[in-house]
């Protein structure tokens, strides 16, 4: 198991260091800090690009099969289209003021 430093890493990767520390630090590349200084583990980078690859099912598909318009089988269908119009409705419905009546002094002189 190999490891590099921010520079290494940012050669590996084909990166600027900088833009290699901001990602390892917002945890998008797999790193450690050791004290002052970046560490990473080149198989890690190494998986880290391969998870950027495209799926085969993300890939343009020309075939003879049934076409299918989803591939997911945890599909959750929520609801249907709204109109422009309905939604500011709504909208204005939610954010209107509930407003009291005023009451009124009953007392005449």
């Amino acid at each position: 198991m190999k490891t590099l430093n921010l520079d290494e890493a940012a050669q590996f990767l084909k990166l600027h260091p900088e833009e290699v520390r901001r990602r390892a630090k917002a945890g998008i590349i797999p790193s450690a800090k050791l004290g002052k200084r970046w560490v990473f583990i080149e198989d890690d980078l190494a998986a880290h690009i391969r998870s950027l690859y495209a799926s085969p099912r993300q890939a343009l598909q020309v075939g003879h099969g049934e076409k299918q318009l989803c591939h997911s089988v945890n599909v959750v269908r929520r609801g249907g289209l709204v109109s422009p119009h309905q939604a500011a409705s709504e909208l204005d419905a939610l954010l209107q003021l509930k407003i009291k009546p005023r009451h009124r002094n009953s007392t005449t002189s």
